[in-house]
């Protein structure tokens, strides 16, 4: 019986041997979580109960549970490697049932689609036509056509006109003396052509301005120009007499066979200080089209595609996934888990607030492995199997003496 039972100890032992090799040799796994053995005395039992003498069986092997903490995050130069700092895992499709990971090495296949080393996809929100996320758990790709022009519709300008200035004779485009100051901005048509907007400004009256728009040297404001008109304290009252500080142009039709435009130009936070003529902000809502040079993940897993145009576009949103019990799911290899009936159904969400982790492009989610502790951890086991050998070896000697009693 002795035997016996020193035999459950070598093998409790090898068993935690094992285990803690398989953390050791994948200390540099990514989304690798460490595993522990646990173990059970085991006990004799009567069909009549316990007994108050007898001894105990030796030791099992209990449950094999894996550590759900914590990875160190390492950073790297690939935008679609995805650490997740916090609670869930990523999900993952290859025509079978869905599996989860927390290794997050993606890259692109050649249909677009957001896929590991093994060519599965990752899950999350794709977008509809209007750029808006769809919260339908779908396969993530990403969308490489061109993304179409837009034309201008609004030219914010923001400037200072001296209010020093000399009231002039009337404007005239051909004769530089006949306008205070002027700015010019890129606009854009239906072709995303980029089309040059001037404005000249022309002093009136002390509190009174006149602003003269071409585009490509074409006049679209008022006969006359548009009316500016500011208040004592040098800001804008109104425009052509409208409380108010947009100017609207006449339409024009460009000649690069585009649609034809109107811009609306906003001052807004133009002013009439005693200071220098000077620009402080010039932007416009349109664009030329562009090809989708770059991309990057947010923390809450939006993933926005950036184009040569300087635009950038939503492309999708990366979900999470989580189960009431982490301990219930079934491992099957490369840092992966399957849903168990112990797992409980999975939980999705978006990366964030309190219920799931938030992302970090570029980094990697590292094994939670501490080679000091499985060293330590080894050690013991060590010890304990040597031990066990002892109580082998002792039995034996003892087996031994008994047989040369007889003798």
């Amino acid at each position: 019986m002795t035997v016996e039972i020193a035999l459950t100890g070598l093998n409790a032992a090898s068993s935690k041997l094992g285990v803690i090799s398989n953390n050791i040799a994948n200390n540099a796994t990514t989304g690798f979580k460490r595993s522990r053995a646990e173990f059970a005395d085991e006990f004799a039992k009567s069909t009549l109960g316990y007994s108050a003498v007898a001894v105990g069986q030796g030791v099992r092997n209990s449950a094999m549970k894996q550590e759900f903490t914590q990875g160190d995050v390492s950073f790297t130069n690939n935008n679609l490697d995805v650490a997740i700092a916090g609670e869930g895992m990523f999900r993952m499709t290859d025509g079978n049932d869905p599996y989860y990971t927390r290794a997050g090495t993606f890259g692109l296949d050649p249909d677009g689609y957001i896929v590991n080393s093994e060519g599965s996809r990752l899950s999350g929100y794709t977008t509809d036509a209007d750029n808006k996320i769809i919260p339908v758990e779908n396969d993530l790709k990403l969308d490489f056509s061109e993304l179409p022009p837009r034309a201008t519709e609004k030219l914010e300008v923001s400037l200072n006109l001296n209010s020093d200035a000399e009231v002039l004779d009337p404007f005239d485009i051909t004769d530089l003396s006949t306008f205070n100051y002027s700015t010019s901005a890129s606009v854009y048509d239906s072709l995303g052509t980029p089309q040059v907007a001037s404005i000249y400004f022309h002093k009136d009256t002390p509190n009174s301005w006149s602003a003269f728009t071409y585009i490509n040297d074409v006049e679209v404001s008022q006969p006359g120009g548009d009316e500016i008109t500011f208040t004592d304290a040098g800001e804008i009252a109104a425009v052509n007499g409208i409380p108010g500080s947009e100017i609207t142009t006449s339409v024009f039709t460009p000649l690069s066979g585009a649609g034809p435009m109107a811009v609306e130009i906003d001052l807004g936070n133009s002013t009439q200080y005693d200071n220098p003529f000077g620009v402080n902000r010039v932007s416009q809502d349109g664009y030329a089209a562009g090809r989708l040079n770059n991309f990057d993940i947010d923390s809450d897993g939006i993933i926005f595609g950036r184009f040569t145009n300087s635009q950038a576009k939503i492309m999708g949103q990366i979900t999470l996934t989580k189960f009431a019990n982490t301990q219930g799911l079934q491992q099957i290899g490369n840092s992966s888990w399957s849903e168990s009936y112990s797992s409980g159904e999975p939980i999705t969400g978006v990366p964030g607030g309190s219920t799931f982790g938030k992302l970090q492009s570029g980094a990697l989610e590292s094994s939670n492995v501490d080679i000091t502790q499985e060293l330590v951890s080894m050690i013991g086991a060590q010890r304990s199997f040597q031990a066990n050998a002892q109580v082998i070896s002792t039995s034996d000697t003892l087996t031994q003496t008994v047989i040369n009693l007889k003798r």
